[in-house]
C-alpha cells in the first residue's frame, strides 16, 4: 500500500489523524477505534479506515488500532520523522513569518537558508535562519543537495525564480504565490495561495449570512 498512489484528499486528512492520535497518546490511551476517531474529527468511520489503510496498519476487532504503532506508521508514511531540508526564496512578510515559525520542523521540514535580492534583508538572522544573497542559491543548492524550494516571492517574479530552482536541481516547490508556474512535469508543485484560501473563507462567511 505504501507504494500505491494516494489521493490528495487522503493526504490532507492524514496529518489531522496524526495530531489527534498524539493528543490521546499523551492522555494514556493505548488503543483507539475508527468510530472514535471519526466522532472526534467529524468524519465517517469507513473513511477513517480507508485513509489509515495507506500506512499498512490494520485495526483489530473490538480493540481497534494500537495508538503508538499508528502514530509511528503515519509519521513514517508522511515523512514527518525525517528531516527534509528546504530553501526559502523571498524574505518578505510571509517568508519571514515562515522562517520564524518553528513548528514546521515537527512536520519533517527544515528551512536551512533563505534567499533574497534586497540588500536590507541579506545578512539578517530570523528564527535561526540566515537570509543570503539570491545569487548564492545556485552554488549552495548543489553543494547541500537540497531538493525543496519554498517560494514566497512577489507574483511577478515567481516564474523566473521557479525556473532558477529547477535549473539548480530542486525537485519540489511549495508555492505560496498566486502565480501559475510552468515548469517540467517531473518537478512537484504544491500551491498554497493565500488569496485563494482567503476567497474561500470570505465567500463561505458571506453565504452563511453572518
Amino acid at each position: 500500500m505504501k507504494n500505491k498512489q494516494v489521493s490528495e484528499p487522503t493526504l490532507r486528512r492524514l496529518p489531522g489523524y496524526l495530531f489527534f492520535l498524539r493528543k490521546i497518546m499523551d492522555q494514556g490511551i493505548v488503543n483507539i477505534s475508527a468510530p472514535v476517531i471519526g466522532r472526534n474529527l467529524n468524519c465517517d468511520a469507513t473513511q477513517v479506515v480507508k485513509d489509515l489503510s495507506v500506512t499498512g496498519i490494520k485495526g483489530r476487532p473490538r480493540i481497534g488500532y494500537d495508538t503508538y504503532e499508528l502514530i509511528h506508521d503515519l509519521e513514517e508514511f508522511l515523512g514527518f520523522n525525517r528531516t527534509n531540508e528546504a530553501f526559502l526564496i523571498g524574505a518578505g512578510n510571509l517568508g519571514t513569518a515562515l522562517m520564524a515559525y518553528q513548528e514546521h520542523q515537527s512536520l519533517g521540514l527544515k528551512i536551512v537558508a533563505a534567499f533574497d535580492v534586497d540588500s536590507n534583508k541579506i545578512g539578517k538572522n530570523i528564527g535561526g535562519i540566515y537570509v543570503l544573497d539570491y545569487n548564492r542559491l545556485f552554488h549552495l543548492t548543489g553543494r547541500l543537495d537540497v531538493k525543496i524550494g519554498i517560494l514566497t516571492t512577489p507574483n511577478h517574479v515567481a516564474q523566473d525564480v521557479a525556473e532558477d530552482l529547477v535549473n539548480c536541481g530542486i525537485k519540489a516547490i511549495w508555492n505560496f504565490t498566486s502565480a501559475t508556474l510552468e515548469i517540467p512535469d517531473n518537478v512537484i508543485v504544491q500551491n498554497t495561495s493565500m488569496s485563494s484560501y482567503a476567497a474561500v473563507l470570505l465567500r463561505r462567511l458571506s453565504d452563511s449570512g453572518q
